[in-house]
């Protein structure tokens, strides 16, 4: 699920120790995307072009449901720049400005999005890392600044959701115990139980 990256898989640890990593989310660290995908660049050749969704998804009005979609797009984003599918990455940019601003966050990703853009036509794929990485932070920070802490744990859930799903779809392919090691992570199933348990008012939206 934040972000400060490993622009080389050669730097990219094996094992993902969540008390070791750069995103903190309250007390627990959550992994990002970007570390997860940047670990599995060591496990082996993956063909992320595979794990690339064309399917754009329902369109959601609920805020609760956009902010955990908008999770899920910018974990995609990370997949794609895995594949190097700048078309695909260009589209997540123009997404992902889109979901911030279903939530209020539009005017804080708006640069960011443009950045992205930008740097998938000159195939700069690490500037897009790059702010793929600040554009997570930043909607969080703005979700927090307005007291919307619950949508910012919704956006940390919807890329984990979405990077553990891809993580586990490569290792089902390219068994190894390392790879198998990245998901073994307790604590955050237990954070994001108890997280989602806490906001009643948004579980039934989110059904």
């Amino acid at each position: 699920a934040g972000l400060a990256v490993c622009a080389q898989a050669a730097q990219a640890p094996q094992h993902i120790d969540i008390k070791n990593l750069s995103k903190k989310v309250e007390d627990v660290v959550v992994p990002l995307p970007n570390e997860v995908f940047g670990a599995l660049n060591k496990l082996g050749n993956v063909n992320w072009r595979d794990y690339v969704r064309s399917n754009k998804g329902s369109n959601f009005t609920e805020r609760p449901r956009i902010a955990l979609l908008l999770g899920t797009v910018i974990a995609d984003g990370f997949i794609a720049v895995q594949a190097e599918d700048a078309p695909t990455v260009k589209e997540i940019g123009q997404r992902v400005l889109a979901l911030a601003k279903g939530i209020g966050v539009g005017n804080s990703i708006t640069p960011h999005a443009k950045a992205i853009i930008e740097a998938a036509d000159k195939k700069n794929w690490g500037n897009v890392r790059s702010e793929l990485d600040r554009t997570q932070n930043s909607v969080q920070t703005a979700m927090n600044e307005v007291h919307d802490e619950k949508l910012s744990q919704l956006v940390s859930l919807g890329g984990w959701l979405r990077g553990t799903q891809v993580l586990t779809s490569v290792v089902t392919q390219h068994f190894s115990l390392d790879g198998a090691e990245l998901l073994h992570q307790p604590d955050l199933l237990v954070y994001f139980q108890t997280r989602l348990q806490a906001m009643p008012e948004y579980n039934q939206k989110l059904l």
